[in-house]
């Protein structure tokens, strides 16, 4: 299963808005179909019941765009419209081949210091985990 856009939706704002700037030339004419902010719904699952419900919202940044037939996407958490569409022109770039190899270079890093991130995270909250049968 390709994550790329998962991966892309979590990298590093800063990393990716520069990422993307170097693509805008190779890639050439682009329309732009939609930027916007938003709030979308944010659905959980009550493990107990198994009902779904709905947790609150959550402001995200959208992009939509096109080159040709080919569209790009990006979503992403916060008001950062700039991000959105430097994931938008990573994900167009992929699909259209343009420099396909330095985009997967940069989605493969990007994954790799999510994965640290996370690992590090959880690292930390196992460290405060509480033994309920030591007491």
């Amino acid at each position: 299963m390709d994550d790329t856009l998962s991966v892309l939706a979590r990298a590093d704002a800063t990393k990716l808005k520069s990422f993307a700037e170097t693509l805008i030339p190779d890639l050439g004419e682009i329309e732009v179909l939609q930027s916007q902010s938003g709030l979308v719904m944010l659905p959980m699952r009550d493990t107990a019941k198994g009902v779904a419900f709905h947790l609150g919202e959550v402001l995200m940044s959208e992009a939509h765009i096109r080159k040709g037939d080919v569209q790009g996407y990006g979503m992403r958490r916060g008001h950062d419209l700039e991000a959105s569409m430097a994931m938008a022109l990573v994900d167009l770039a992929m699909a259209t081949n343009v420099r396909r190899a330095d985009c997967k270079a940069f989605c493969d890093a990007q994954a790799e210091a999510l994965q640290q991130a996370d690992d590090d995270a959880l690292r930390r909250v196992e460290a405060t985990r509480v033994n309920m049968e030591t007491f």
